[in-house]
């Protein structure tokens, strides 16, 4: 079965970096986009950032443009998030996400920005 398993939130200051991963199992990674999305509280489930299945092309929120860079490991099954110059408006649950027809969710992981 589908698992999309992140990691790598936490605490940060504005301003500061952190870096997610999503270990996928379950399907062949290669063949597949990839997602983040986030979840602030109160508001909606928003696309952050989409790569191809061969990591060629990249799609970005314009709200993280030119902060945050996703990319994929095809040999890991693993996709990043590395997220520069964050800010408080960033703090919200992400979550790794593919879509085989059915959308497949992580269990998410908190990213807090605050001093």
């Amino acid at each position: 079965q589908v698992q999309l398993v992140e990691s790598g939130g936490g605490l940060v200051q504005p301003g500061g970096s952190l870096r997610l991963s999503c270990a996928a199992s379950g399907f062949t990674f290669r063949s597949y986009a990839m997602n983040w999305y986030r979840q602030a509280p109160g508001k909606e489930r928003e696309l952050v950032a989409r790569i191809s299945s061969t990591g060629d092309n990249t799609n970005y929120a314009d709200s993280v443009k030119g902060r945050f860079t996703i990319s994929r490991d095809n040999a890991k099954n693993t996709v990043y998030l590395q997220m520069d110059s964050l800010k408080p408006e960033d703090t919200a649950v992400y979550y790794c996400n593919v879509r085989r027809g059915y959308d497949y969710w992580g269990q998410g992981t908190q990213v807090t920005v605050s001093s």
